[in-house]
């Protein structure tokens, strides 16, 4: 009478044991990277040059740093190409260098905590136990900011033509907590809903 019970658990264990989870640690979150890339999307649309439609224009980039630079630079690029120049990728053949520089590119975060931190406490003879966070209230907010400005001069003569001012764009999310484990999140950046 009792194999029939002890079949199914046998099975069961069986099945749970062979499952594998494999979890992926990137450099940088998702998230953080939304941060960069939304307020780069920002401070690149700021920038405004006077600069006739259809002349050609070269983009120097030699002074432009930061993380995920590549992607800032193709920003730059493509709100100049949707003002209606037209982009050289040598520079003896453009009308007007374009020199883009990059004031800030990256995330601020801080923290607001009511409650008891987590804290590491020594135990005798067992080395350390973690004591867990306890968050009456607590407000996490990672905002991404960029900062970028851009000069252009003529190409053949080296003369300025104009000049944009820098400007610093941002975007946020902020992660609440309320007594221990009530927790919501707010953004800006435009993301995607789970399971769409």
């Amino acid at each position: 009478m009792r194999l029939p019970i002890i079949l199914p658990c046998l099975v069961l264990v069986a099945v749970t044991g062979c499952t594998t989870i494999r979890s992926s640690d990137p450099q940088r979150t998702a998230t953080e990277q939304l941060l960069i890339s939304t307020a780069a999307d920002r401070a690149a649309k700021s920038l405004s040059l006077d600069i006739p439609r259809g002349d050609r224009i070269f983009v120097d980039a030699t002074n432009f740093e930061g993380y995920d630079s590549k992607y800032a630079i193709g920003a730059i690029r493509d709100h100049l190409l949707q003002q209606g120049l037209l982009m050289c990728e040598d520079k003896n053949n453009a009308d007007v260098i374009v020199e883009i520089r990059s004031g800030a590119l990256s995330v601020d975060e801080h923290s607001t905590l009511i409650g008891i931190p987590q804290e590491n406490v020594p135990v005798p003879l067992a080395g350390t136990a973690t004591l867990p966070e306890i968050a009456l209230f607590k407000r996490e907010v990672q905002q991404g900011v960029a900062k970028f400005a851009a000069t252009s001069f003529d190409a053949k003569k080296g003369t300025f033509i104009s000049s944009s001012e820098p400007k610093a764009s941002a975007s946020y999310q902020t992660k609440t907590t309320v007594l221990f484990f009530i927790t919501w999140t707010k953004d800006d950046l435009d993301r995607p809903v789970p399971g769409d």
